[in-house]
Formats: C-alpha cells, sequence, structure tokens
C-alpha cells in the first residue's frame, strides 16, 4: 500500500518539481504535431508526474487534488476529442482524421487545417493517458483495494 513520506525534504522537492515535470509535460504534447513526441509521451509524464505526488503526499491529499471522477473524465474526454476529431472530417466528406478537411469549419488553409487538427489529436491523446497511467500505477501499487475500502473493513496498512 502506497503511503505518503514523513520526509520534509522529499515532500519540499516533489512539490517544486511536479509543476516542471507537468508544464514539460504539455510541452511535449504542444509540439507533438512539429517534432518527435506528443500525446503518448506527454501523457506519460503528466501520468508521472501524478504518480510521484502518490508517492510523496498520499492518496487523501492526491484523491482531494485530483478527484477520481476529473480522473474518469479526463480519460473519456480524451478518447472524445480523438474520435470526434475523427468523425468530424468523415461528415466533412474526407477519410478519418484527414485534417485537412477541417479547413471548412476553421477558416484556415489546409495545412493549418491539418496542423491544429494534429495537436486536437494529441491532445486527446494525452488526456487519456495520462489518466491511464496514473490509474494503472495506483491499482499496482495498491493492489486495486483503496484505502477506504481498508478502512470499512477495519484492514491495518500493511495487512494482507
Amino acid at each position: 500500500m502506497i503511503g505518503k513520506s514523513d520526509d520534509i525534504i522529499i515532500k519540499t522537492i516533489a512539490r517544486i518539481f511536479v509543476p516542471f515535470l507537468q508544464l514539460y509535460a504539455l510541452y511535449v504534447i504542444m509540439h507533438g504535431h512539429y517534432s518527435p513526441g506528443g500525446g503518448f509521451q506527454g501523457g506519460v509524464i503528466l501520468g508521472a508526474s501524478m504518480a510521484l505526488l502518490l508517492i510523496t503526499h498520499g492518496y487523501d491529499e492526491l484523491k482531494r487534488r485530483l478527484p477520481e471522477g476529473v480522473l474518469l473524465l479526463l480519460g473519456s474526454l480524451g478518447v472524445l476529442i480523438y474520435a470526434g476529431i475523427g468523425l468530424l472530417c468523415l461528415i466533412l466528406g474526407g477519410n478519418y482524421l484527414d485534417y485537412s478537411q477541417l479547413s471548412v469549419i476553421l477558416g484556415v488553409d489546409a495545412a493549418h487545417a491539418r496542423s491544429l487538427g494534429i495537436l486536437g489529436v494529441e491532445l486527446g491523446v494525452g488526456f487519456t493517458v495520462m489518466a491511464i497511467m496514473y490509474s494503472i500505477f495506483f491499482d499496482i501499487s495498491t493492489g486495486g483495494i483503496l484505502p477506504e475500502d481498508q478502512r470499512r473493513e477495519g484492514r491495518v496498512e500493511g495487512e494482507r
């Protein structure tokens, strides 16, 4: 079971380091259509920053900062963004994820429409990957048993 760290130095370093990790993750996502990287890599970095917060500050603090409902919403929203952009391209008469078709709606030329379409898909992938990576990390580290379930059943941390 993951417990929070009682070391003030570790908590402070994590608190300082996490915003920079998240900013870098957003940079990777936003520049994914210009250079190597993108939604998946940025999503993994975002998920790792959330895992770092979980390790250093504990489940209760992270649940307060990022409730499970928000995590589910981000994961679902990412899939909807990806599928929605592809479906919109189909509706506009192109192939699935043929971003040049978006030029009709966006009012830009085909090259800019492709760039904006890829950016939208990268954002969707990033949200989904972040939510799933954090969820996988949490499930593996807790064995799938939430701390509330343990408290309800009267288990003590470490007993299995």
